[in-house]
């Protein structure tokens, strides 16, 4: 192709579905259209780069048509399929496929035939060509492999050529090749070392600090060691090189008298850290007490300010103010008793507190509780019995101080009664209530934690009693089961003996019916009447066939007579169930 001419080489891109352009990268035809290309989906690549362009296009969308067009190149002419033929089967692809398979080659293309095809598409590194029309290609990128199967049904023509060895239709699929496989292998491997080795970068990048190192033991070391120990500051560093080097095995006959300073120096220090804990748990008390102490004299205080509200609410003084102002003496003494409730409640929340934990303190549980049935029950009763009593000591308190703000109200206060106190002796008498019912919900819950025991040990016994009769009705059921299967089966002896006495009257009958019995019980699929007669008649020659027949027909529980054959061989047979009620019992 003249290069030279962009007409021609805006023609061949145009065929390659890339967008015409010159060498120097401007594109040569500002109107052109994409989806007039021969690869329609596929967008511009840069001619200046190898292989008319090293970035692989975008793939194509399952849903648009491909056009296939006539190609026109310096030597050959490509025509394209039939675009209603279906798309010929091929291979799976392996993996790092950068060898296509190129089938039904002219008998005279060579190989620069194939270079000025497929090399359009891209660099190509070998060419190995067959002599029965076939070649393997291998291409420099992955991609291109791509573009080479858009070539496959397509019809060379070698020149004008009408010749028969100057055509053939082109067939491209993937070739397996080990130098693609391997160098896959290897860019996997490089991709696989990359993600470990950021793996390590991000775990080293998280992981947190590792401690200071510890010196290696000696003289110099210990002596300085033994001096840190006893300071107070440096003494949690000291202990941790300390066990370090006894971990490490450093302790021997030699230093053993080093070490043994150093353990006895870290023992002494216990006596400072018990004297530490102490000041500090005086220090806690003495907080403890100085926060009781700041909150009793502010409660102090705001009783005060309510007994200065109360005194201007009176009466002889309540009349000489306005109402502007007697409004907001009420709407003040109001705010000051809420703030004076609930200061009451945190103290009282915090009495409450110190009593729980003395009386923690005080009880030990040593029994183990069962959570099984009635001891579960039980169990559940004390712990409620517990919290009410609990419960009783608070309103048994919540009732003191109530009775002492009345005593000193009554010392303050004249004495006539007033809203309030109307509403403290209503509260009284509903905490007064409120004990009494506590108590007698307290003497109902002992009771029945008694009649729940009682009953768990009633329960107890009644289980055990229940399980012996269960034992002994066991045993007679077992004793019953044996006795009724030795009683059925003598019942069925003695059915028989008696129909057998009852049938055999005389002794030759007898003796007659245990031979046919023999006879029968050895052949278990039965004779007939005749053949049964014949070997009596060994036996006795007076017998008759009809006394024979009388015999079995007396005996319905020793023979039965059953019809056997089909057709024209139906044939009666005599058999021996004597024991067959026995058997199925």
């Amino acid at each position: 192709m003249d290069m030279s001419n962009p007409n021609a080489w805006a023609t061949a891109m145009n065929n390659l579905g890339m967008a015409p352009m010159s060498m120097t990268g401007q594109p040569l035809l500002s109107d052109f259209d994409q989806g007039l290309g021969m690869m329609t989906g596929i967008g511009p690549m840069n001619p200046m780069m190898p292989g008319l362009g090293m970035v692989p296009p975008p793939p194509l969308p399952l849903d648009l048509p491909i056009v296939k067009e006539i190609i026109h190149c310096k030597s050959c002419t490509l025509f394209p399929p039939n675009p209603n033929l279906p798309f010929p089967a091929m291979r799976e692809r392996p993996p790092g496929c950068k060898t296509v398979f190129v089938g039904g080659l002219p008998e005279n293309a060579n190989e620069a035939l194939i270079v000025e095809v497929f090399g359009q598409l891209g660099e190509i590194i070998a060419i190995r060509k067959s002599k029965k029309n076939f070649c393997h290609i291998r291409f420099v990128e992955e991609f291109t492999v791509d573009r080479a199967l858009f070539l496959s049904g397509y019809r060379m023509r070698l020149g004008s050529s009408t010749d028969k060895k100057d055509t053939g239709r082109l067939h491209v699929d993937f070739a397996q090749a080990r130098d693609d496989l391997y160098e896959w292998e290897c860019r996997q491997r490089l991709y696989a070392r990359e993600e470990r080795h950021r793996r390590r970068m991000e775990e080293d990048r998280f992981r947190p600090p590792s401690p200071p190192p510890i010196v290696h033991y000696s003289d110099h070391e210990c002596s300085q060691l033994g001096d840190k120990i006893k300071d107070e500051a440096a003494f949690a560093e000291a202990v941790n090189v300390l066990l370090t080097w006894v971990e490490r095995g450093e302790v021997n006959r030699r230093n053993a008298n080093n070490f043994y300073s150093m353990i006895q120096s870290s023992n002494s220090h216990i006596r400072q850290l018990m004297s530490q804990k102490a000041t500090h748990e005086k220090e806690l008390e003495m907080a403890k007490d100085k926060f009781k102490t700041a909150l009793s004299g502010i409660l102090a205080q705001f009783e005060q300010i309510v007994s200065v509200f109360h005194a201007a609410s009176k009466q002889k003084a309540w009349d000489h103010f306005s109402k502007a102002q007697r409004k907001n003496l009420d709407m003040w003494r109001k705010q000051a008793e809420e703030i004076r409730n609930m200061q009451n409640e945190e103290l009282m929340g915090i009495r409450r507190e110190e009593e729980m934990e003395m009386s923690d303190d005080d009880m030990e549980d040593t029994h183990d509780p069962d959570d099984s049935g009635p001891v579960a029950q039980v169990e559940a009763l004390k712990e409620e019995n517990d919290s009410l009593r609990c419960q009783l000591d608070a309103y048994r308190n919540e009732v003191e101080l109530l009775k002492q703000e009345q005593g000193k109200n009554q010392e303050h206060t004249p004495p006539h009664h007033s809203e309030e106190d109307t509403i403290r002796q209503q509260q009284l008498t509903f905490l007064q209530q409120a004990l009494q019912g506590m108590q007698k919900q307290l003497l109902k819950m002992r009771e029945e934690k008694k009649q729940r025991e009682a009953e768990l040990e009633k329960s107890v016994e009644d289980k055990q009693q229940l399980e012996s009769q269960v034992q002994s009705l066991k045993e007679g059921l077992e004793n019953l089961n044996k006795t009724r299967t030795h009683q059925v089966k003598l019942n069925y002896m003695l059915i028989w003996y008696s129909s057998l006495i009852d049938s055999c009257i005389d002794v030759s009958v007898c003796s007659s019916s245990g031979i046919i019995s023999t006879f029968l019980h050895v052949h278990p699929f039965g004779a007939s009447i005749e053949y049964i007669f014949s070997y009596l008649q060994q036996l006795d020659t007076k017998i008759n066939t009809g006394q024979v027949g009388a015999l079995l027909g007396r005996l319905p529980c020793t023979f039965r007579q059953e019809l056997t054959g089909v057709g024209a061989s139906l044939e009666k047979r005599w058999k021996f169930c004597g024991f067959e009620g026995i058997k199925t019992k």
